[in-house]
């Protein structure tokens, strides 16, 4: 019995991760590597629209506080280029009033870094739907 393999049944969907620590970056990483995913990261808001692969990504994860542009100014920046891609907010201080702030400029989800690790991954499959990992 031979089994056909379409191309979209074994696409790797792309994650680009923007986080100036980089301790966080290479968990991160590791995690959505080791889960299915594709996976590039950016030190920096500005490193990530000045990169060509920002167009090829499924989702984003994004850090609030970074230093020079912001996780929400990157979000009205990718609005306002009327680039959409779903925006998962990872923070390390969870806040009520930024949270309120990223989904007003975007974000579908809001989390600590300190998510368990399942639960990342379920928030990046509803994103991405059923299939996403």
């Amino acid at each position: 019995m031979v089994f056909l393999t379409l191309p979209f049944m074994n696409a790797r969907r792309l994650i680009a991760l923007v986080d100036d620590n980089a301790r966080v970056r290479g968990t991160y990483q590791f995690l959505l590597r080791a889960r299915g995913f594709d996976c590039v990261s950016f030190a920096s808001a500005e490193g990530f629209l000045q990169s060509k692969r920002r167009h090829e990504a499924d989702c984003l994860l994004l850090d609030v506080w970074m230093p020079g542009m912001s996780g929400l100014e990157l979000q009205r920046q990718l609005a306002a280029d009327n680039l959409r891609i779903p925006i998962i907010i990872l923070t390390g201080d969870p806040d009520e009033t930024i949270e309120a702030l990223a989904r007003e400029a975007g974000a579908v989800r809001f989390l600590a870094k300190n998510t368990p690790p399942e639960d990342l991954i379920a928030a990046l499959s509803d994103v991405l739907g059923a299939g996403a990992a």
